[in-house]
């Protein structure tokens, strides 16, 4: 038998290994002494050290050894112990494993022993006790919660395991003694397998201070007693802590889901949670505070740009984020990183670096455990033992390694600070120049001096801006805040009063921005939003000076405040791709959760127009372009509620609906605004053939009513008015026979309809319509059928003549007649869209030259917008190319002027004639050249 003392004398063992065992025992005392002892141990790692230990190999071991009472139990533990670590250290060591394998080994390991600890004490204890049932009498399981690194499956070889114990629900055995007492019994056997130190060492110290109440709480708890807990007694640290939290035992999916579920509002909070920042940077300070006093700064976990603070900046965003973003409740560290990474919510080069430095300070963390199975992060004080960590680290000497270790703790401390600095670092060293304007919000300074000093900072109104600010400071939803809220608040509006007196028009900013902040002033973590983040804060008052329509839209929706954290994606040009796999992965978290769908989706939609809008303001986006994103965003909306509403629908006969949504208006033009409704019909064709047997529509039920009732769904699922807001206003009534027509049409009956019945109007429609979602070859077969309506032979005269007709309806409707407008001085005021000489002029003038030319010109069925069909109309002849030219500017500053507008909050479009009075002449003028001549 191979031992240490022949090992290099041993002809059959190669020098490679001798020279791997030689490395071990010089930078690992605990495997000396192991090797030393069991000439068995050296043995199994010549034959197996070329692979890792593997639950298969686990299992085999134990199935071999004899296990008849606790003694051995415990010994055939600790044996399967020695040899998974010993193989582990050695691998680790010769660099046959990376960080991931020595992490999952020892995880698999600790996860394994406790399953075969519980079964044997549970079989045990049931021969004394009885079995421990629930109500209806199925069998009872110890649950057993795994937390910190055995959770995140991130164990440490020498680690402690921090375990918390349930079970299902009250009872009692067969023999009657309480499942509460049972269990209790069953866990104290477990920890004594597993903790009790004996002559063959220990398995896992157990940690059980995680558990409701810590120390002094009950050891095994129920579900029920556990959810109550943590719902009216759970703290701060422990949301923390139960990041990590996992069911390691049993391996039962339905009771691992069932803890997942019932502690995941507890850790997750629905909205996102900027306290977290606050929080966790306290609870850092109070680590800190007890290494300072441990004097424990060569601690590479606790210590600055230690382990915990990699850590720390992982979880701070799956505590903010987590509720909102499931795929962010993932455990492991490095996982986290990644995922925060593609997510871009932190740089690439800041993950790259924390990864770098985490996989080195783990490794470190592994080397100094390996010397004598402690569990310890201090870096050594004697020259022997410096020697050897360096050596195990694979550096020439300790000086080289401790400056490799100081700078990679130095990148960890940067990315922390980073992160967690408090705040308001550039508001704190302003904090000198704020005297005025805190004088000013607390109320400190009298009337006079109050108004001098708004004076002086820029406010033009300062008696009411004074007013104002006092009455905001009396007012009972600020008195009434909680202290930690009105203590931020209180912070926040020295700073809103000296930024909003830098901007052009001071006292609307001030009174936007109030406002706002008076809206969201009861949820803690908005206000903690703009508390720690000062250019989230500038960003607020610029945009609330710029457009009330963005103030209102902010205060109406606050969570958009998270998108100002990030100004490269605020401002980045849309990936309308990849933002469709971003809100279909969104979607699918919340599988056969209506509600939270539909709140996803609004959430989805609100986030990508307030970024378009931030551009749009920021004078980044020509209208033209804005117009595009609002299209494209829409129809990618349609696109994903047609697949992710069609599985709720009972009946349905197949599994991709044969539907499709067409668009109309300003969506089929793609001319879009910001609070656009959709104009939007439904067709559907679903051939026979291509239905499957098993999903053939329900008896007496017609594919008319399946789709009929899809087409309902989504008309509600975008009107409805969820917490979230609307999604979309629709409007159905461009369908065949309008608001009494059918709610769906067959491709079919929509061509009969707009060949044989359909008015002028709707054809002057279609002109704009386009495919929007869903089935492409019925988008295709409504293009064939939007083609031939356009290019029918058509008798011009009567054509003008119902235009003409429709055209003033709608004037007569809106009080707008041409000679009523023209009639008036400059100095009234004209209303953009429905005025003579307006918008829809210029869209009546273009659809009917369509209907009347498209047949000699079938290029003019194009749906290519307005402007480009007016200089299309231009080069057929068919219009003069300067009256092109002028009524294409025109529609463009118009569409201009009417976009500014909404953006100042206003609702009817008007504008001065004498600002607009060319534009009107070059629309009049061509349509009296094309009406009236």
């Amino acid at each position: 038998m191979l031992t240490l003392d022949n090992l290099l004398a041993a002809k059959h063992v190669s020098a490679s290994f001798s020279a791997g065992v030689t490395r071990l025992l010089e930078c690992s005392l605990f495997s000396k002494r192991l090797l030393s002892k069991d000439a068995d141990l050296l043995n199994d790692l010549l034959q197996n050290h070329q692979q890792a230990y593997v639950i298969a190999e686990m299992q085999h071991f134990l199935e071999a050894a004899n296990i008849v009472d606790e003694q051995s139990l415990k010994k055939a533990l600790r044996q399967l112990r020695q040899r998974v670590i010993l193989r582990t250290i050695y691998r680790d060591l010769n660099g046959f494993a990376d960080l991931q394998e020595v992490l999952q080994s020892t995880t698999q390991l600790a996860e394994f022993s406790l399953n075969i600890a519980i079964q044997y004490h549970q079989i045990w204890l049931e021969t004394l006790h009885g079995k421990p049932v629930c109500k209806n009498g199925d069998p009872q399981h110890l649950i057993v919660v795994g937390m910190g690194k055995l959770g995140g499956g991130e164990l440490n070889v020498s680690s402690d395991i921090d375990l918390i114990f349930a079970y299902e629900e009250e009872g009692e055995t067969s023999q009657g003694i309480s499942n509460q007492d049972f269990f209790t019994k069953l866990g104290k056997k477990v920890i004594s397998a597993l903790d009790e130190v004996t002559e063959d060492g220990f398995v896992f110290r157990v940690d059980m201070r995680l558990r409701p109440f810590g120390g002094e709480g009950v050891l095994v708890s129920s579900v029920d007693a556990l959810e109550d807990y943590y719902q009216n007694h759970g703290r701060e640290w422990e949301r923390y802590a139960w990041i990590k939290g996992r069911v390691v035992c049993p391996k039962i999916t339905a009771l691992q889901t069932n803890i997942h579920t019932l502690l995941r509002p507890f850790v997750f909070r629905k909205y996102l949670d900027y306290n977290a920042l606050a929080s966790m940077r306290e609870l850092k300070l109070q680590i800190h505070r007890d290494v300072l006093q441990k004097g424990q700064t060569d601690n590479i976990k606790l210590g600055r740009g230690g382990i915990r603070e990699i850590e720390f900046i992982a979880q701070v965003f799956q505590l903010m984020r987590g509720g909102r973003d499931t795929s962010l409740q993932i455990k492991p560290t490095l996982a986290v990183l990644a995922l925060l990474k593609d997510k871009g919510l932190l740089p690439e080069i800041t993950v790259s670096e924390l990864n770098e430095a985490y996989v080195f300070l783990r490794n470190l963390e592994h080397r100094l455990m390996y010397v004598d199975d402690a569990q310890t992060q201090e870096l050594p004080k004697s020259d022997e033992a410096k020697t050897r960590i360096a050596k195990a680290m694979h550096f020439a000497d300790w000086e080289t390694f401790l400056t490799k270790l100081n700078g990679y703790r130095q990148n960890v401390q940067q990315h922390f600070d980073a992160t967690f600095t408090d705040a308001n670092t550039s508001q704190q060293a302003s904090k000198d120049s704020l005297v005025t304007e805190k004088s000013l919000w607390s109320g400190t300074l009298n009337s006079t001096d109050a108004e001098q000093a708004l004076q002086n900072l820029g406010y033009r109104e300062v008696q009411e801006t004074y007013r104002r600010l006092n009455a905001l400071h009396q007012a009972n939803r600020y008195l009434q805040l909680p202290e930690l809220s009105r203590q931020r608040f209180d912070a926040l509006m020295p700073h809103v009063i000296s930024l909003a007196a830098t901007m052009q028009n001071p006292e609307v900013t001030l009174m936007r921005v109030t406002d706002l902040l008076e809206s969201i002033c009861r949820r803690a973590s908005y206000l903690a939003l703009l508390a720690e983040h000062a250019q989230a804060m500038h960003l607020v008052v610029k945009l609330c000076s710029s457009s009330p329509w963005l103030a209102n839209y902010l205060t109406q929706h606050p969570i958009l405040l998270d998108e100002l954290l990030d100004t490269r994606t605020l401002y980045a040009t849309p990936d309308f791709t990849a933002m469709r796999g971003d809100l279909v992965k969104r979607l699918a978290e919340f599988e056969g959760d209506v509600e939270r769908q539909m709140d996803t989706m609004r959430h989805f939609k609100h986030a990508s127009v307030f970024r378009f809008a931030a551009q749009d303001i920021n004078g980044e986006l020509a209208l033209e372009t804005l117009s595009d994103y609002l299209s494209a965003l829409a129809q990618l909306v349609l696109s994903v509620s047609l697949a992710t509403i069609w599985p709720y629908i009972k009946g349905k006969h197949i599994q991709v609906p044969k539907f499709a949504v067409i668009g109309y208006g300003k969506l089929g033009g793609k001319e879009l605004g910001y609070a656009s409704d959709l104009d939007i019909i439904f067709l559907y064709d679903s051939p026979h053939e291509n239905a499957r047997d098993d999903d053939a529509p329900e008896a007496g039920e017609d594919l008319s009513e399946i789709y009929a009732r899809f087409a309902q769904r989504i008309n509600n699922w975008f009107n409805s008015l969820t917490s979230a807001g609307l999604l979309y206003e629709t409007d159905l009534q461009l369908r065949p026979d309008g608001n009494s027509g059918l709610l769906v049409s067959t491709v079919a009956a929509f061509r009969d309809y707009q060949l044989n019945k359909a008015w002028a109007w709707e054809h002057q429609a279609i002109t704009r319509a386009r495919f929007i979602a869903g089935d492409s070859n019925i988008g295709k077969a409504f293009e064939q059928v939007r083609i031939e309506v356009l290019t029918q032979t058509r008798d011009v005269e009567k054509l003008k003549a119902e235009v003409l007709s429709m055209r003033e309806k709608m004037r007569t409707a809106q009080g707008t007649s041409l000679k009523n407008n023209l009639s008036k001085n400059d100095t009234e005021m004209f209303e953009l869209k429905n005025g003579a000489g307006g918008i829809i002029d210029v869209e009546f003038l273009v659809q009917f030259l369509v209907l009347a030319h498209a047949k000699q010109y079938p290029q003019l069925t194009e749906n290519i917008g307005n402007i480009a069909l007016l200089k299309l109309l231009a080069t057929f002849g068919i219009i003069d190319a300067v009256e092109a030219e002028k009524v294409a500017v025109a529609y463009r500053e118009y569409r201009k002027m009417q976009h500014a507008l909404k953006l100042q909050g206003v609702t009817q479009t008007k504008v001065e004639v004498s600002s607009v009075v060319a534009h009107i002449a070059a629309v009049t003028t061509l349509w009296s050249l094309i009406f009236i001549k």
